[in-house]
C-alpha cells in the first residue's frame, strides 16, 4: 500500500486528514500530515518529512501532496524526491486526496496519476446550468 504524506501550510494537512477520516469513517492507515508553519525553517520541514515517509514507506513508496506549487511546503520536497520511492503532486484537494486514498493499493505511478486526475476532475464550474440539472 502506498503511504502519503500531506505536507501544506498549517492547517491544512490536518483539516484533510479530518475530511478523510469523514469520508471513509475512519482514519484512513499510512496517512499523515506535516503541517508547515509560517517561522518553521525549511530544513528542519525537510527533515521532518524525510523521517515521516519513512515511518509511511512499506516497500510500495509514498506520495507526498503538497498544497501549492512553489511555497515553502512544495519547495522542501526537492530533497524527498531524492529519497527513494517518493512521488510528489501539487495543488492538493479533497478529490485529489480521496482518489489517491482510493488508488494507493496499485502502484506509486499509478495513485500519483490518480491523484492528479482526481485533483483536475474534481474542479468544475458550478453555475445556473448544473443546478437546474440537479433539481
Amino acid at each position: 500500500m502506498v503511504g502519503i504524506l500531506l505536507l501544506t501550510h498549517a492547517p491544512l494537512g490536518q483539516a484533510f486528514l479530518s475530511a478523510a477520516a469523514h469520508v471513509f469513517r475512519a482514519p484512513p492507515e499510512r496517512l499523515e500530515a506535516l503541517d508547515v508553519r509560517p517561522d518553521q525553517e525549511p530544513a528542519e520541514v525537510e527533515r521532518l518529512a524525510h523521517a515521516a515517509i519513512a515511518r509511511l514507506d512499506s516497500g510500495a513508496g509514498v506520495l507526498v501532496l503538497t498544497d501549492v506549487m512553489g511555497g515553502t511546503p512544495s519547495n522542501c520536497c526537492s530533497g524527498v524526491v531524492l529519497a527513494g520511492q517518493v512521488e510528489v503532486v501539487a495543488g492538493l484537494s479533497l478529490p485529489m486526496l480521496l482518489r489517491a486514498l482510493t488508488y494507493r493499493s496499485d502502484t506509486l505511478e499509478v495513485a500519483a496519476e490518480m491523484a492528479l486526475a482526481g485533483g483536475q476532475a474534481g474542479a468544475v464550474r458550478v453555475d445556473r446550468r448544473i443546478r437546474l440539472a440537479i433539481n
